[in-house]
């Protein structure tokens, strides 16, 4: 005997309606502070680069979620069907994100030593490195990203709610073969995003590994983030009939190793650029731990690598929703300490000399993550919480039923 979908879909709890007025009102508030505060203090180059580090890490958020969804499209799984409609929540967050960009336009001169015609004329390499560098084509290669990532955002969810409405399983077959092609597109995008927003802060050093290292921090982000909201959820009905122990412990196993290969990549690429001892190569590491950033550097290989290695290697914490989510929130948290470590020792005077820590660094993060929260909760709450018309829907609540 077949199982009918319900007739109603499965609401978001009430209590996200309270969540998205607070992150609103923090995000507003923190952010208004800063820009006063900038403008008042004469620190814009501070304030920019608060603003850039914010900006990477929730809009790395955004394209962790929307690799995710491309994998569970690809790979199938119960573990994608119970967190599938948060990861599209914050695929939605796109055209935000491209408004967000705007004040970061602004920032180049700021952030960016190959817009300073004086050091251009003086440094050869930075004259070679300008022919692909350049205001105009920052821009205009954002506006690609930004375009592509909407696009492949829109598309999915948009034969998302098709797939609700119609249930013709044709809709999942084409978001199937959508996201192969979509998982390529994703990681040239961010590879070339990285070389722009992040690389080229200090434009004399490269690395061919620097974007995997940006990919797999984006994609663990984007697993522990939909653990962690799992959990909310799943505190309050409909979700606390819907989720189970299976699909929770295989999110778990998904964090471990997405952990495992963002501490692999960070590890070679260190092991391979210490071994050729390049002074081109070598600059990079040498700004960070021959001074006080060593001990952010120690910090990230504690708690970004050895403290959830070893946590999630327990069976029964990967099967614990609770302690899960517990987890999962440091990873997220986590993700902000390895960019700040990216992004504040760069080239501008000063950084490379130590740890120089200001408010704003805390203060435009927690800004624009509000923004950010507000937004993803109110797509949350646009859409029943499961794909009613999905293959797995009578899989999952289909068992509840008969289990009830």
């Amino acid at each position: 005997m077949s199982f009918t979908p319900p007739t109603l879909p499965y609401p978001a709890p009430p209590e996200l309606a309270r969540i998205q007025r607070r992150s609103l009102v923090i995000g507003v508030v923190f952010l208004a502070a800063a820009v006063i505060a900038a403008v008042a203090g004469h620190s814009p180059a501070q304030f920019f680069r608060s603003y850039l580090l914010g900006y990477v890490w929730w809009a790395g958020l955004s394209l962790g979620c929307l690799a995710v969804l491309m994998m569970q499209h690809l790979a199938g799984g119960l573990w994608g069907f119970v967190i599938r409609r948060p990861l599209e929540a914050a695929a939605r967050i796109f055209p935000l994100l491209a408004v967000m960009f705007v004040p970061l336009i602004f920032g180049i001169p700021y952030l960016y030593v190959w817009d300073h015609r004086e050091l251009v004329q003086h440094d050869p390499g930075l004259q070679h490195q300008l022919q692909y560098l350049g205001a105009r084509g920052f821009i205009a290669r954002a506006v690609i990203y930004l375009l592509a990532w909407m696009l492949m955002a829109y598309l999915l969810n948009r034969w998302s709610a098709a797939q609700d409405a119609s249930g013709d399983p044709a809709w999942r077959r084409r978001m199937q073969r959508f996201s192969g092609p979509g998982m390529l597109i994703y990681a040239l995008t961010v590879t070339f995003a990285s070389i722009d927003w992040l690389m080229s802060l200090e434009p004399h050093w490269g690395s061919t590994i620097y974007p995997l290292i940006l990919i797999a921090g984006q994609m663990l982000a984007a697993f522990a983030f939909s653990a962690a909201i799992l959990f909310l959820l799943a505190q309050h009905k409909p979700m606390s009939e819907v989720v189970q122990e299976n699909q929770v412990h295989s999110l778990g196993k998904m964090m471990l190793a997405f952990v495992m290969l963002w501490a692999y990549t960070s590890y070679s690429q260190l092991v391979i650029i210490w071994a050729g001892n390049q002074p081109s190569e070598i600059s990079w590491y040498l700004h960070r731990l021959n001074t006080s950033w060593k001990y952010v550097a120690l910090a990230l290989v504690v708690l970004h690598f050895a403290v959830p290695f070893a946590l999630l290697l327990s069976r029964d914490l990967k099967r614990n929703a609770r302690k899960l989510a517990r987890v999962a929130i440091l990873l997220v948290l986590v993700r902000y300490v390895d960019l700040l470590f990216w992004i504040a020792p760069n080239s501008l005077p000063g950084f490379e000399h130590g740890m120089p820590f200001h408010w704003m660094d805390i203060v435009v993060p927690v800004g624009t993550g509000g923004i950010w929260m507000a937004a993803f909760v109110r797509a949350l709450r646009q859409r029943p919480l499961l794909a009613l018309h999905d293959q797995r829907f009578e899989e999952v609540v289909g068992h509840v039923a008969e289990s009830a």
